[in-house]
């Protein structure tokens, strides 16, 4: 317990029998209940996990593999049922390292925030260790769920390493956030529509631990985009529109619509241009406008959803 709260700790787990004794070994003795999700393995993480001599261990079993994100909603709503006060999620890789979990714990037993998250790029460590693909994939998607989700103030948004309040996690409606990889992303988005207050705090990254990857950013930066594109669109319909009303709606909407024209009248006038027509000044003035207060429009935008937001930490 931590200042009179229960806390869980759910791990999600599939073939990760070289890597889930040692990981279930390194979590600290504060944490109440540990709650392996075994997403349908191959191998024999199941069983080793139901051997484990540690009476806070259950084993949650999946009968069909439906990722991550599925495992770790499978976990949650087990932790809810329970009743549990702060749940966490650790991977079941041992590349998160158990001393930083309290520092996750603390605030949200405290109750000065809703959503604690590990950040592994705050400090140089990242890019020393971290693989340059990774960190640069990872890079990109943190800057996009920083306008998909409005909250500016995060990053490092793949990590999976986060504490949640029983409140919140009562709140959110897990049957529709996105199940892949891209669920802490979703996740993100899902949070800023009810308000949450999300912090990010330093974590040291862990690499080299027989941990292997088989996540390939050339598939999932632009699986993950869309589904972005996706969620930021539903962001500012429920936040925005439906739950409450922001003029900043407007100032998107007339952004990415000038923009658009400004950039499909420009191709088709290069493409003209090309062909040998001239072009006339008047609709090189009217391209420029259109880009131009697109831009401002959108920028400004952007600024209304920072200002909205800026408590929410």
């Amino acid at each position: 317990m931590v200042d009179g709260k229960r806390v869980a700790v759910v791990v999600p787990a599939h073939d990760e029998e070289r890597l889930i004794a040692s990981t279930l070994a390194g979590i600290p003795e504060f944490v109440d209940r540990i709650l392996v999700v075994d997403d349908a393995s191959g191998d024999g993480t199941a069983e080793l996990v139901r051997s484990s001599d540690d009476p806070r261990v259950e084993l949650v079993a999946r009968e069909e593999n439906g990722g991550v994100g599925a495992a770790i909603v499978t976990g949650y709503e087990r932790a809810l049922a329970e009743e549990l006060d702060v749940v966490c999620v650790m991977a079941a890789d041992n590349q998160m390292d158990p001393d930083d979990l309290l520092t996750l714990v603390e605030p949200v037993a405290r109750g000065e925030v809703d959503y604690a998250k590990a950040n592994r790029l705050v400090t140089g460590e990242a890019w020393k260790l971290m693989p340059r693909s990774r960190y640069l994939g990872n890079a990109i998607l943190s800057l996009l769920t920083k306008i998909a989700s409005g909250y500016w103030h995060v990053a490092d948004s793949q990590t999976g390493y986060t504490a949640i309040s029983r409140r919140m996690l009562a709140q959110l409606e897990l049957d529709r956030i996105y199940r892949g990889y891209g669920f802490p992303n979703d996740m993100l988005v899902h949070l800023n529509v009810w308000n949450a207050r999300v912090r990010d705090f330093p974590s040291r990254p862990v690499y080299g631990v027989g941990e292997t990857s088989g996540i390939r950013f050339r598939r999932v930066i632009p699986r993950i985009s869309w589904l972005l594109v996706k969620g930021f669109f539903w962001r500012l319909r429920e936040k925005y529109v439906i739950r409450d009303f922001h003029p900043l709606v407007f100032f998107y909407a007339l952004g990415i619509l000038m923009t658009a024209a400004g950039l499909l009248l420009g191709v088709v006038e290069l493409i003209l241009r090309l062909k040998g027509n001239e072009i006339t000044t008047p609709t090189i003035v009217l391209v420029a406008l259109l880009l131009i207060s697109g831009s401002q429009f959108t920028l400004f935008a952007m600024w209304f959803d920072m200002e909205s937001n800026k408590d929410l930490r």
